[in-house]
């Protein structure tokens, strides 16, 4: 199991990079909330920074790895999420998103994965009901900052952190 931690502020609107280190301390990734443009930003604010929903992964000399960002149209709430590289593309989609613990499926349309979503626990990451990550995000009120913690199963299809890190920061604030 690789196990990977980062510290994001509270504040949703945070747009710094925040640095994501492997089981050495070192740092391998940034994840970064992004707008494509300033009235974007300005139109997001009116809405508490939870509209324009957009972050990128980065590699340690700041390549984007993976983006995902929130989709909202007719009322229905999904993100799209791309793999640089590849251009591979997955949907994730909420069931049940609007009463309580929310349970997210990400499909590339060949994976579904389903990520059970906790607040004070580790939120679970399964293929065929087999965990094949987790995630946890603390809350320090103290530093008023989140301290995440991921942590990826050898027997997971995917071993890329960008992808899990990307999902799950997008998935933080919402609902919050």
């Amino acid at each position: 199991m690789k196990t990977y931690t980062y510290r994001h502020p509270e504040a949703i609107e945070h747009t710094g990079e925040v640095p994501v280190m492997d089981e050495q301390g070192q740092v391998i990734l940034y994840s970064q909330r992004v707008y494509e443009n300033y009235l974007k930003r300005t139109f997001d604010k009116m809405f508490d920074f939870r509209y324009f929903l957009k972050y990128d992964v980065l590699d340690s000399q700041r390549e984007k790895l993976f983006t995902v960002k929130k989709i909202s149209r007719r009322g229905k709430l999904w993100f799209e999420a791309v793999e640089v590289a590849s251009n591979k593309k997955y949907i994730i989609s909420y069931e049940n998103w609007r009463i309580g613990l929310p349970t997210l499926f990400i499909t590339d349309r060949k994976l579904k994965i389903q990520l059970e979503k906790e607040f004070e626990d580790w939120s679970n990451f399964l293929l065929d009901e087999v965990e094949i990550a987790k995630w946890k995000a603390e809350f320090s009120e103290e530093l008023g900052e989140f301290h995440m913690t991921l942590q990826i199963h050898e027997n997971s299809p995917i071993q890329q952190p960008e992808f899990f890190v990307a999902i799950c920061q997008a998935t933080l604030f919402v609902g919050a």
